[in-house]
């Protein structure tokens, strides 16, 4: 059973333009309806608990576009209605960098959040204002500084590379300030272009110059030297953490675990089934005041189908899939279920095994999808 929730906000202030998650503009928004709908689905939620929750995660979105109240109102009832004294061991709040006030990290820390995720992606203030970033580098030193005053121990920041425009420079530039931050987790990743996004849109019509396949590697490979010789830990493909701070709660979606997916849009893994709430925001607000619920969808997983989540998730980590833990859990050998794959990912040396381990090699971590591809829709 899940011993893990999250919480989406869908608010935003201002729509960055590589975001493709469920989200909307704040003005006008119902918010304090939303807020009281979660409690809500929260409260249905926590009936179908079994064990104490060990990993919040608040995203979005931007959490911290709702008040100092609606906050304290979406604390509150994560309080009220899941168990989470004693075996809490992580609870983690997205922050914009200048976007929060000294009262909401007050009222993150009274409720017992412990890590925040801070949204840096560029130290380039051009960079940040082609992808729709509005905040400043300076905000960036600020809200850090704040934060560590507030009490605040357990910080992780995201980083973007292969940007519009981005150069090898800037990218290295952004690096060395990231490592002044003296943080404790970094999560790194290379732009992907969605549909329903501004930068979507832009490429479709020629107009988003970006770097190469060749130079976005080559910032890629100087993202992992440069985490490695500062201490950080390469522990997923794109995460590196200090010893002792990996995301617990990210890794129960690597390892294939359960969790509560609640608000707008959210998505969660409960009893084998994988599960979508209703986006827009008004329609999830009116089928949970209806019918205490917002499924849109809803799939019960095969055991073939979770045996290759439990592969192309479970290879993200630098630790790999355990041999031992995939029996226990399916009942067979995964070196007899995916032989002749692993055969070629042996041969290409993408993976390697050993320690009883199955893991992506140094060559296969940059082909990672070429890995991942081959544990889909094998044996449905």
């Amino acid at each position: 059973m899940p011993t893990a929730i999250y919480v989406h906000i869908p608010f935003c202030e201002h729509i960055c333009h590589y975001c493709d998650f469920n989200k909307v503009f704040l003005h006008g928004q119902p918010v304090d309806e939303y807020v009281s709908a979660l409690d809500i689905e929260m409260k249905e939620a926590a009936k179908r608990l079994k064990a104490p929750i060990e990993t919040i995660y608040i995203g979005g979105g931007t959490p911290t576009a709702l008040s100092v109240q609606q906050l304290d109102k979406v604390l509150t009832s994560l309080h009220q209605h899941f168990s989470l004294s004693g075996q809490l061991k992580e609870w983690t709040v997205e922050v914009n960098p200048g976007g929060i006030t000294d009262e909401q990290l007050n009222v993150l820390k009274e409720y017992g959040v412990n890590r925040l995720s801070i949204g840096l992606q560029t130290f380039d203030p051009i960079l940040l204002n082609k992808i729709g970033r509005t905040h400043k580098p300076e905000d960036i030193y600020k809200t850090i500084e704040r934060a560590r005053r507030k009490g605040f121990s357990n910080l992780t920041v995201d980083l973007m590379f292969g940007l519009p425009t981005q150069t090898m420079h800037s990218f290295e530039d952004t690096l060395i300030k990231a490592f002044t931050l003296e943080i404790e987790h970094f999560s790194a990743y290379s732009l992907k272009v969605e549909e329903k996004t501004v930068f979507y849109n832009l490429l479709r019509k020629g107009n988003l110059p970006l770097p190469s396949e060749d130079e976005e590697a080559t910032m890629y490979e100087l993202l992992i030297d440069q985490m490695d010789e500062h201490g950080y830990r390469q522990y997923e493909i794109s995460n590196f953490a200090k010893q002792g701070y990996e995301s617990k709660h990210n890794l129960i979606y690597w390892n294939n675990e359960e969790y509560f997916g609640l608000g707008a849009g959210a998505h969660g893994y409960i009893d084998g089934v994988r599960y979508a709430n209703i986006g827009p925001v008004q329609r999830y607000i009116q089928s949970i005041n209806e019918t205490k619920q917002a499924r849109i969808e809803s799939h019960q997983l095969s055991k073939s189908e979770q045996m290759e989540e439990e592969m192309f998730m479970g290879l993200r980590k630098l630790d790999g899939v355990s041999l031992e833990k995939f029996k226990k859990r399916y009942g067979i050998d995964v070196l007899e279920v995916y032989s002749k794959q692993i055969a070629t990912l042996l041969e290409r040396q993408l993976v390697s095994i050993d320690h009883n381990r199955i893991k992506l090699t140094k060559k296969g971590v940059f082909l990672a999808n070429e890995v991942f591809e081959q544990f889909l829709a094998v044996g449905n």
